[in-house]
């Protein structure tokens, strides 16, 4: 899944497909022919992880950076590949709002997009997607290079009790079965957010005046 796939709780699926053969599954990459001989098509020489240079055909080939991987596998381990066989906060990493979505799991995303693993993940999407984080809070990571880690870390979201989630939940479902619309979802979220937040009538007022 790409940036450009992810709208506001929803996605676009491209029909796009990665080969992503991690070092800590420890593939016998001899069990599947078809990928084997797939990427041997673009050569051993620019495959392996020697860091050589060597000259073919007149023309410089450098292999991929040295590493104890095998000839096959990511040049990193990447230690956070079981996240993406979780369920998932997507959002994108340029754009004025967060428009993000959940997604299924076992779905891999490319660099263009972030991803949130974890607990209470329609809550969170909610108030990632409500007027007072796009308004209020995401302008800050303007401030601090983007909307990673960095950023994220320094946002406290107030940790809901059982009966707050249970209604941002059964909103989110009516609106996944599209019982509701985006806007009065919205509508019912916003409000949701303000009174927890306690905004006053005028700070409500200011935030829904931004643009």
């Amino acid at each position: 899944m790409r940036g450009r796939d992810i709208k506001r709780y929803s996605y676009d699926f491209a029909d796009l497909w990665l080969i992503a053969t991690f070092p800590s599954r420890h593939y016998n990459i001899d069990d599947y022919p078809a990928v084997r001989d797939y990427l041997l098509s673009f050569g051993m020489e620019q495959l392996e992880q020697t860091g050589i240079i060597r000259t073919i055909d007149g023309k410089q080939v450098k292999a991929r950076k040295k590493t104890n991987n095998k000839w096959f596998e990511t040049q990193d381990s990447i230690s956070y590949w079981d996240d993406f066989s979780k369920q998932k906060i997507v959002y994108r990493e340029i754009s004025s709002a967060m428009d993000a979505c959940l997604v299924e799991p076992d779905v891999m995303l490319n660099n263009k997009c972030y991803m949130v693993t974890g607990e209470h993940l329609v809550y969170l999407l909610a108030f990632f997607n409500s007027s007072i984080f796009t308004k209020m809070i995401l302008p800050q990571a303007n401030l601090t290079g983007g909307k990673g880690d960095d950023f994220l870390k320094k946002i406290k979201a107030i940790y809901p009790d059982k009966q707050d989630e249970e209604m941002v939940l059964n909103e989110y479902e009516d609106l996944v079965q599209a019982k509701t619309t985006v806007d009065e979802f919205d509508k019912t979220i916003n409000a949701f957010f303000y009174d927890l937040y306690k905004l006053t009538e005028d700070e409500k007022a200011l935030i829904e005046r931004r643009h």
